[in-house]
């Protein structure tokens, strides 16, 4: 394939243009670039003359002028990209009097240009010994940066909070295979960490460098009873145990087992995790940094988790008793209890208790029941049976705060502002970038200026991050506000209180099988 092309040569009656027709399916003759040409060599065409002739597609000369031919010598045009990353030439053949330019001049004149980085010395040699004409060859590539790779760390346990418990199909919870512990034995490989891999600079045709992101490099974070390897790269388990992950931080915790938690015990306070065989008497606590599994019934005690709890048989509060998990809280009941969890709360009835939980709450088995109280998710509550027909006060409330929303659009102006003061600084560094390249010299006042710009822009850059980093978090949870729901499986009684968000409602008569949501700025009751 080989492109058209055109130059001034002597004809019978003086001096034309000849046109050559493409080859192959090149490209014709661009009738602008013939009349830019004849403009710079200030010679006339007739404009319909020219555009018939290369419309024939073949050989030809048009005839221009009486007289000699100009002596023009060949030319070229070049085009560099916007971001200096290549240079395109286009070369325009010699008049029949004029000289050709050899491949040598040519590269002297990048040289001159500044184009000294990616230069493509044998494509231009190659279009000089083809004669390419009116043809775009590009003649100098920079080099992009080559992107590191961040350091990422694998981890050989589920770190997922939201693990379900196994249900049973009566949709009770089967407390023989829970799911919610990562059992490690020694020996166990954890986690392992692949180190950040560096980028390589790149350049442009300039011989400007540009500079790859920063990676990101990260290390282990551990606690007791884990072994890291001598390159720092793997994490082993040094005892049997459990193993979870807590704000980034990989903990073992071997496992206290007691039979009961009563006088012959006392209160219990330890690091890992706690495992009561029987029962956790009134007015006694148990504190863990892990798990509690309790294999039989709570009554009007004190329990609090940095991981999950577990209650087999369930809690009898006798209006004192209280659950604090970091985690999630399983239990078979909850009577005249307060319970929390920054987690889900999976339970077959709730009655006369204040729940609250940090994802959602799920009240099912053969009863699933919530009846009396005050019930609180983020996002769901699902129940079989709610409120009572003998008129007991149930409250149950899903979705976040609405002043959640009111701090997301704060935030959203706060980076809308940070974005426009960088954008207000880059055409100055820009401006000061480019006279450098120019050679232009500055004073110790302009160079100060330039250093604070530099700084305040870095700065602010730092600002964005941070308030980027903030509003993920605050858009997930308006996110689960907007689909936050109850759902009712079964029979919702009269008199009981719906809040979703900022808005409530009370239920005036028996529904059954639907749920509520929050549509138009009300609460509304849905068939599921």
């Amino acid at each position: 394939m080989k492109n058209g092309y055109f130059r001034l040569v002597t004809d019978a009656a003086g001096f034309g243009l000849e046109i050559k027709a493409p080859s192959d399916g090149g490209e014709c003759v661009r009738i602008k670039e013939v009349t830019d040409y004849l403009t710079l060599c200030n010679v006339l065409c007739d404009l319909s003359s020219l555009k018939n002739a290369i419309a024939e597609e073949k050989d030809t000369v048009l005839h221009l002028e009486s007289g000699a031919c100009p002596a023009e010598n060949m030319r070229y045009n070049l085009y560099m990209a916007d971001d200096n990353m290549s240079v395109t030439a286009r070369f325009f053949a010699a008049s029949s009097t004029g000289k050709k330019m050899a491949a040598e001049e040519f590269l002297h004149d990048l040289t001159f240009r500044q184009i000294r980085f990616g230069v493509q010395e044998e494509r231009i040699r190659e279009a000089f010994e083809k004669e390419e004409y009116c043809t775009d060859i590009v003649i100098a590539e920079g080099k992009a940066p080559e992107q590191g790779k961040d350091a990422c760390i694998e981890y050989f346990f589920n770190t997922d909070p939201k693990a379900r418990p196994t249900m049973k199909e009566d949709g009770s919870v089967d407390f023989f295979n829970l799911n919610t512990i990562n059992h490690c034995q020694v020996g166990d490989v954890l986690a392992k960490l692949t180190p950040a891999v560096p980028g390589e600079d790149g350049m442009t045709v300039l011989g400007t460098r540009i500079k790859p992101r920063e990676v990101k490099n990260i290390n282990f974070k551990f606690g007791k009873n884990i072994d890291i390897s001598e390159d720092r790269l793997v994490l082993t388990s040094k005892v049997n145990g459990h193993v979870s992950l807590v704000e980034g931080q990989v903990f073992v915790s071997d496992v206290l087992a007691v039979e009961n938690v009563d006088n012959s015990t006392g209160n219990i306070e330890y690091e890992g995790s706690v495992e009561v065989h029987g029962n956790i008497q009134s007015n006694f606590s148990v504190k863990a940094q892990g798990n509690i599994v309790v294999n039989g019934l709570v009554e009007g005690a004190y329990l609090e988790a940095g991981g999950d709890i577990i209650i087999a048989k369930g809690m009898a509060g006798m209006s004192k008793g209280e659950l604090k998990a970091g985690g999630n809280i399983v239990a078979k009941f909850f009577e005249n209890a307060k319970a929390a969890a920054d987690g889900y709360i999976t339970t077959e009835s709730i009655l006369h208790s204040h729940v609250s939980a940090g994802h959602e709450i799920t009240v099912g088995g053969r009863r699933g029941f919530i009846t009396g109280g005050h019930v609180v998710a983020a996002k769901q509550i699902k129940v079989k049976t709610l409120g009572s027909s003998m008129g007991a006060s149930t409250v149950v409330e899903v979705g976040a705060d609405p002043g959640i929303k009111q701090e997301l659009v704060q935030l959203q102006k706060d980076i809308a502002e940070v974005a426009k003061q960088i954008k207000s600084i880059e055409p100055i560094v820009a401006s000061y970038a480019l006279k450098r390249k120019q050679g232009v010299q500055f004073g110790q006042e302009q160079l100060q200026y330039l250093a604070t710009l530099i700084k305040a822009r870095e700065k602010k850059q730092q600002e964005l991050a941070e308030l980027n980093a903030r509003l993920e978090p605050l858009q997930e949870i308006l996110e689960e506000q907007h689909q936050a729901q109850v759902v009712v499986t079964g029979e919702v009684f009269p008199g009981t209180k719906i809040v979703i968000g900022d808005v409530s409602m009370v239920v005036q008569s028996s529904m059954t099988y639907c749920k509520f949501v929050k549509q138009r700025g009300d609460v509304k009751m849905v068939g599921i």
